[in-house]
């Protein structure tokens, strides 16, 4: 799905990281059930780099960060991500399959790293995940959305992101910021045009479904200035009162 499959997939090593050794500071930070923050976005709109910064700032302001990814993020998920990444060509993948790969490797994710530290307090940074599923999988696979989203409630246990910012851009710049990546390309990389504009249009339709959750930011701007702009986003967003978690029982 959507994970897709993402510029991550290539150049990121299969580990998380963790900055939660840091001291937290301030009375804000000191919650009971950590945030959720989750980048989404087309091939190349440069989510790998944003969420990277957006780690190190908040590790800087005092709290305690979790930075991971879909696929992946478990030893188990990270296996699936592999497969997923580097499928043979005579015996493809089919949609329903990847579907259900993808969704597996969250619920190891879900069960294993992303509650424990929210349990723990600890604000989480996720490059990609149900959203990308629900764009790669429904809006460009054409796979049945309702029951995406009936599979992802198992798999996740109803967990939601509290915030995602969806990096957006036009898919030929991304595209083409893809296939100036040194890095070998993977298979959803070769996916045509036509499918990752597909993959666009669903995360727009997303967004506009859910605007107090998902929030839009131009991508086709140099990266600091993206930057900039998801900084003032996530820290203007954290300064809110706290809210219930979205997790449904």
């Amino acid at each position: 799905l959507f994970l897709l499959f993402s510029t991550t997939w290539n150049t990121i090593p299969p580990v998380f990281f963790t900055y939660e050794g840091h001291r937290t500071m301030g009375t804000q930070k000191q919650q009971t059930r950590g945030l959720f923050i989750t980048l989404e976005g087309v091939e190349g709109s440069g989510k790998s780099t944003q969420i990277r910064h957006l780690a190190e700032v908040l590790t800087q302001a005092g709290y305690r960060v979790l930075q991971t990814r879909e696929p992946g993020g478990t030893a188990t998920a990270e296996a699936i991500r592999h497969i997923l990444l580097t499928a043979v060509s005579h015996e493809p993948v089919t949609p329903q399959a990847e579907a259900l790969l993808i969704l597996a490797a969250r619920c190891q994710h879900v069960t294993h790293l992303i509650m424990p530290a929210l349990r723990r307090g600890t604000l989480v940074l996720c490059d990609r995940f149900s959203d990308s599923t629900f764009a790669y999988q429904g809006f460009a696979r054409g796979l049945d959305l309702q029951w995406l989203r009936a599979a992802n409630e198992v798999a996740t246990g109803g967990l939601t992101p509290d915030l995602t910012l969806v990096l957006d851009l036009p898919v030929s710049v991304g595209l083409a910021r893809r296939r100036a990546d040194r890095g070998q390309q993977n298979r959803l990389d070769r996916e045509t045009e036509r499918f990752h504009r597909k993959v666009r249009r669903g995360f727009l339709a997303l967004a506009a479904e859910e605007p107090g959750r998902m929030t839009i930011v131009n991508a086709n701007r140099p990266a600091q200035e993206v930057r900039d702009d998801l900084t003032e986003i996530v820290v203007g967003w954290l300064a809110r009162p706290r809210r219930p978690p979205r997790r449904r029982s």
